[in-house]
């Protein structure tokens, strides 16, 4: 493959994946926070989640996640994710719909790498997804783990309504 063509399929693909995820993200921010109220489907937390020894022991998210980039700075209307804020209980009911928000957000991202398949050889387009899941799926266990903590921490205070559980 001429080296013109490596540098076009580079340059394509690396304007796609900034439009596609600042995209969605900025998407993401203008989305109902409404619609993260519920802990239905594939935003409930499982079984094997509620210890968090899978995200504490196997993963060790604790030594990465302050790692993470929080693009939240960059919409207005985000919700920094980083750090809490405060401990409240509203702002913790908050807190777990906004993680339904963004881990949404990074789910539809890593969906979006099919789209890849349509301009590129099929062995790129393979690591444009590969590239998709390391990108995203990190921050999608942090979400997960932030979000079964902050669900634990409000159960522990009698909150049962909506947005709270996981």
């Amino acid at each position: 493959m001429p080296t013109s063509q490596v540098l076009e399929i580079i340059a394509v693909n690396a304007l796609a994946w900034f439009l596609i995820q600042m995209g969605f993200a900025w998407l993401g921010t203008r989305m109902p926070i409404a619609l993260f109220d519920h802990a239905c489907g594939y935003f409930r937390e499982h079984r094997f989640e509620r210890s968090g020894r899978m995200y504490e022991g196997i993963f060790r998210i604790r030594s990465w996640k302050d790692l993470l980039p929080d693009g939240s700075r960059l919409f207005k209307g985000g919700f920094r994710k980083g750090r809490l804020a405060a401990s409240d209980t509203a702002y913790l009911v908050t807190f777990v719909r906004e993680t339904r928000r963004g881990e949404a957000v990074h789910v539809v991202v890593i969906l979006s790498s099919a789209f890849f398949f349509l301009w590129n050889p099929p062995g790129i387009a393979v690591w444009m997804v590969v590239y998709a899941l390391v990108s995203n799926l990190p921050c999608i266990l942090a979400q997960r783990y932030n979000r079964i903590r902050m669900a634990r921490v409000l159960r522990r205070r009698g909150y049962s309504g909506q947005g709270g559980g996981s």
